[in-house]
């Protein structure tokens, strides 16, 4: 399993746009991709489990891939978080 972390720096948080996102970059790799925070997990192939969670600016926020693409997957998941939240 591979994981990142990293704080959300956009004024709204996870809103549609930047969620739909990832859920299309994790829906492309075999592993499986979840979003941990706050004490909550969604996966990240689900659109509305990710909006769900009401993460906020300022949270620091758990992305874990695993399974057979895991490194390719964290590389592309932490570049839309970096890059678009």
């Amino acid at each position: 399993m591979k994981s990142i972390t990293y704080v959300i720096r956009d004024e709204i948080g996870v809103h549609a746009r930047p969620a739909g996102m990832l859920v299309k970059q994790a829906k492309s790799f075999q592993s499986a991709c979840m979003i941990h925070a706050g004490g909550k997990s969604a996966d990240l192939t689900r659109l509305f489990q990710v909006i769900g969670m009401g993460i906020e600016q300022g949270t620091e926020v758990k992305v874990t891939a695993e399974g057979p693409d895991e490194d390719a997957a964290i590389a592309a998941l932490g570049k839309v978080l970096k890059e678009n939240l």
